[in-house]
This record gives structure tokens, C-alpha cells and sequence, in this order.
């Protein structure tokens, strides 16, 4: 029987993971079995540079802290090892980082599910959304693309103005 002690770290770990889940916007959970520390090292930067939160956390930890935050629908995927990365402000940040680390590591690394905004996605959907640009690339799409049409047009503005003047001189 564990004693008082190591009981009370284990609740306060599992209330940790619950505040954590609960102010997510996205998750992602992995199997990172296979990795080297080197790569490992590299990732966790990359997640960090990122502002995301990754960790290996004991199933049984995710599995009363995934209940306690009410989110359905991962505890099927807590089996073997699993680490977790968390964003409270991107929904793909975590997707697209590991997704790309996963893809790169010949099947060493493997992505297991996520959550994006309260919505479960499998494997499959977490690697869907590793192909989403980040927010700030997508604004400066939408930038582009609404800029192009209003040169164009005050081209066409400059150039009647232009006529009209050479008309009238």
C-alpha cells in the first residue's frame, strides 16, 4: 500500500494535469518509444520555442486528469508510452510539430491522438492537422491574397487618371 505521501504528489500531479488540460485549446499524444535523446532534445526546443507544454506522463495519471478535465474519448490510446504536448494558445502548433517530427522518424515516433478546442481527433485527424499552416502564415496569406486585387485596381484607377489628364492637356 503507498503510503500517505507518495498518494498526495499523486493527486496534486493529477490536479497539475487537470488545470493544464482544462485552459488547452489543443493536445496531442504520443508514443515516443524509439527516439534518441539527441532528437528528443531537438524536439522538445522546437516545442518550447512554440509555447507548447510536452511531457511524459504516466497513463493512469492522463487517464484521472483526461476525467477530471472532462474529455472523452483518448483514454483508448493510454497504452505503452505516452507523452503529451499542450498549447493554450495554437490549436495546430502541437499537430504540426510532432506530426513533422513523425513523419521524419521512420515510425519510432508515432502520433497516437489530439484534441483540438474540446473535438477528439485520431491519428489520422492529428496528422490532417499537422498540415495546417501556423496562424500567423495564414493571416499572411489572407494579406496577400487581399492586397493583389487592390494594387490591381488602383492600377487601373492610376492609369483612367492618367488618360483622363492627357485628354484634357
Amino acid at each position: 500500500m503507498p503510503s500517505e505521501k507518495v498518494l498526495e504528489a499523486k493527486k496534486a500531479k493529477v490536479e497539475q494535469l487537470t488545470e493544464t488540460l482544462k485552459s488547452a485549446v489543443s493536445c496531442v499524444l504520443v508514443d515516443y518509444r524509439g527516439i534518441t535523446v539527441e532528437e528528443d532534445t531537438k524536439l522538445r526546443r522546437e516545442l518550447r520555442e512554440a509555447n507548447v507544454k510536452y511531457s511524459v506522463e504516466k497513463n493512469s495519471m492522463l487517464r484521472f486528469a483526461l476525467k477530471n478535465a472532462g474529455i472523452e474519448g483518448l483514454e483508448s490510446v493510454l497504452e505503452g508510452t505516452t507523452a503529451i504536448a499542450v498549447s493554450n494558445d495554437d490549436q495546430t502548433a502541437p499537430a504540426r510539430i510532432l506530426g513533422k517530427f513523425a513523419s521524419a522518424s521512420d515510425g519510432k515516433f508515432t502520433l497516437k491522438a489530439g484534441m483540438v478546442d474540446g473535438e477528439i481527433y485520431d491519428e489520422n485527424g492529428v496528422m490532417a492537422l499537422s498540415k495546417i499552416p501556423s496562424k500567423d502564415v495564414l493571416l499572411s496569406q489572407l494579406v496577400g491574397s487581399l492586397q493583389g486585387p487592390i494594387q490591381g485596381l488602383a492600377a487601373i484607377l492610376k492609369a483612367v487618371v492618367d488618360s483622363k489628364s492627357e485628354d484634357a492637356a
